[in-house]
């Protein structure tokens, strides 16, 4: 009951969020990394499979929702279909070939194979290399519904963010989502109980690659344009910090990493000017310019003062006074 009033005052916060001053592009930048990180978090938190390539499904499905709708003419749903279908086929294809390694070996093979679709976009045409695509319209939902307007489009993200998190939800908790986490807990006794886990491990992959791209085709509706730097290694390392940051295996730890570090990436030269003003100390100005050092400070702070990641420390507190 506690969780569900969590998460029914966290839904009520993002419904009012824009008519409280919150600027919609924004949040809704928010809510497609939280996206992201959730279903990273569903790959790491619940199955044990360490992925330092997620960047690639997630720019693979801004490309082709980008190229669909500025060249090929598609509507933004037709547009979004096509991205998730594509870095889900693309998950598929990378999970066939890394699921048969574990451990470092696995990140290792998707980290290579991250590299290797990065320099795919680099040189492919369509993709127009490092100008990356600009301009995307929005164009209108089903053909009626204009996405021009900020507010139009922050309701329709924020539905699908709703849906897409109800579903990892409902894996988490299905039979389904208990192999996992038996699998992530000891898969030899998963073996021995006569679970094919790579079967189960491959289909974990490739439902986290379709969420990650879905997170990738909306961002690109949203702000309207795709770059290399999404494909980039530093975006699995941005993810990564994310889960770690929020708390891996939890629900709403990814959600929570996702924001504080958009949020830091975003907002931390006005921060550092806030903080420059009351305090008189004129470094804090060019705090926004040292985003990479302050990053780095908070995975040292997260690996040495709470390794469960803020909502997971927040849980192990709360366990001996719930018992």
């Amino acid at each position: 009951m506690q969780r569900k009033a969590l998460y029914s005052l966290l839904l009520i916060a993002l419904i009012a969020a824009p008519f409280v001053g919150a600027y919609p592009v924004f949040v809704m930048k928010v809510l497609c990394f939280a996206l992201f990180a959730a279903a990273f978090n569903l790959l790491i938190g619940y199955t044990g499979l360490l992925s330092f390539g997620h960047a690639m499904f997630l720019a693979t499905a801004g490309y082709i929702t980008g190229y669909a709708i500025q060249t090929v003419g598609l509507s933004p749903e037709l547009g979004v279909i096509a991205g998730t279908a594509a870095a889900t086929l693309l998950g598929l294809v990378v999970g066939l070939f890394a699921i048969r390694r574990q451990g470092i070996y696995f990140a290792m093979v998707t980290l290579a194979l991250a590299q290797m679709v990065y320099f795919v976009f680099l040189q492919a045409p369509f993709t127009h290399g490092e100008d990356g695509l600009q301009g995307v319209p929005r164009g209108k939902l089903f053909g009626a519904l204009s996405l021009s307007s900020d507010l139009t489009l922050y309701f329709i993200v924020l539905v699908v963010m709703v849906l897409a998190f109800l579903l990892i939800v409902r894996i988490v908790h299905s039979p389904f989502g208990q192999v996992l986490i038996a699998i992530k807990e000891n898969e030899p006794r998963a073996i021995s109980l006569g679970y094919d886990t790579n079967r189960f491990k491959l289909l974990a992959f490739v439902l986290s690659a379709g969420l990650a791209g879905l997170a990738g085709a909306l961002k690109v509706l949203v702000l309207g344009f795709e770059t290399l730097g999404d494909a980039y290694w530093t975006m699995s390392g941005l993810v990564v910090l994310m889960t770690l940051v929020g708390g891996m295996g939890t629900l709403f730890g990814p959600l929570l990493g996702a924001a504080l570090i958009v949020a830091l990436e975003d907002r931390l030269g006005d921060i550092g000017g806030a903080i420059a003003s009351v305090t008189g100390v004129d470094w804090f100005h060019s705090l926004g310019e040292s985003a990479t050092i302050v990053m780095g400070i908070i995975f040292i702070l997260c690996v040495l003062a709470f390794r469960r990641g803020i909502v997971g420390e927040i849980v192990q507190r709360f366990k001996p006074l719930r018992a």
